[in-house]
């Protein structure tokens, strides 16, 4: 865990105008002062992440969302008294401080407030609110551990090490109208606890050429070997020279060369925290292709199959 000067340090980097990778409960961010266009752009370039993607902002306190906002609105004071800190994202119209680079030139803007002490520390000591997605190059597989930052961002100023990251996937986004709202990303908060807060949305439909919330793009968190979802495919198949992400403890893990474990037990909570980091592992072990176990499509397993989904859906679509 790092020190009170190492924050101030990041602290001074962000109000300078630097970039800081910094731990979150999700994954690792790649922050920047939110009020700062010229930092907010090095995010883009370090990424190498495409304009068009609007960042999340993030804040210690309702003052500094309030400050991002272009109206009051008592569903953000609800929803944060029973979500925040925590893994949800809350899309509103944004006021005219917030950098249009920082929304991708859209009129709303994204803002949680995360639960880990040393992003909380972070913000309050630079004392504004940072612009952060995660800190890995556009499109490749989210850190959940510090050294994910250093191998994929060899460039970037700081990292704070908070160790691994304890929810493991990507914030739920949400983004509000007037008769309720949509969910743009699903993440570890769902729709069914939302819904006890404030109403969902009746028909909602977003433009598709509109992206208001990171994580909407088909293709992303992808490794860069062929990865495939399910077994099924390969019964007789050689998987001698390949790596299995297993959901419990299957017979078939012993045809491959390698494996890595979302939970033995078949625990969703467990598997989102290990998504990411068996990713990584498979990304950099010797194995030629990668195939991942699909897990149930309830509660955070809809999160975590939205994840495994778009990565596995630039080498399925490249293949048909």
């Amino acid at each position: 865990m790092q020190t009170g000067k190492a924050i101030q340090h990041a602290a001074r980097l962000i109000r300078e105008g630097k970039l800081v990778a910094f731990p979150t409960e999700t994954v690792y961010g790649l922050g920047a002062n939110a009020f700062n266009p010229d930092a907010v752009a090095n995010i883009f370039r370090l990424k190498e992440r495409p304009s068009f993607d609007p960042l999340i902002v993030h804040v210690a306190n309702l003052e500094q969302a309030a400050s991002l906002s272009k109206h009051s609105d008592d569903r953000i004071r609800l929803l944060a008294e029973k979500f925040w800190p925590g893994p949800l994202t809350i899309v509103v119209e944004k006021n005219e401080r917030v950098p249009d680079i920082v929304t991708s030139g859209l009129n709303t803007v994204g803002i949680r407030m995360p639960d880990h002490p040393l992003a909380l520390r972070l913000i309050s000591e630079a004392q504004t609110p940072i612009a952060a997605p995660s800190a890995n190059k556009f499109g490749r597989i989210s850190p959940t551990r510090a050294e994910h930052v250093a191998n994929q961002l060899p460039d970037v100023p700081y990292i704070i090490d908070g160790g691994p990251t304890t929810v493991g996937i990507e914030s739920s986004v949400i983004r509000l109208h007037d008769d309720g709202f949509v969910m743009l990303r699903p993440g570890a908060v769902s729709s069914e606890e939302i819904k006890k807060v404030i109403p969902e949305s009746h028909i909602r439909i977003e433009k598709e050429d509109e992206f208001h919330s990171p994580g909407q793009i088909k293709s992303h968190y992808s490794p860069q070997k062929s990865m495939f979802l399910g077994i099924s495919d390969f019964n007789d198949s050689d998987l001698s020279n390949g790596g299995l992400i297993a959901w419990g403890t299957p017979e078939y893990a012993s045809k491959f060369k390698k494996v890595e474990y979302l939970s033995k037990t078949r625990n969703s909570e467990e598997a989102a925290i290990n998504l990411f980091n068996a990713l990584h592992t498979m990304e950099a072990a010797d194995v030629e292709f990668i195939i991942a176990d699909t897990v149930p499509e309830e509660g955070i397993g809809i999160a975590i199959m939205d994840r495994l989904k778009k990565a596995a859906y630039r080498h399925r679509n490249n293949a048909s």
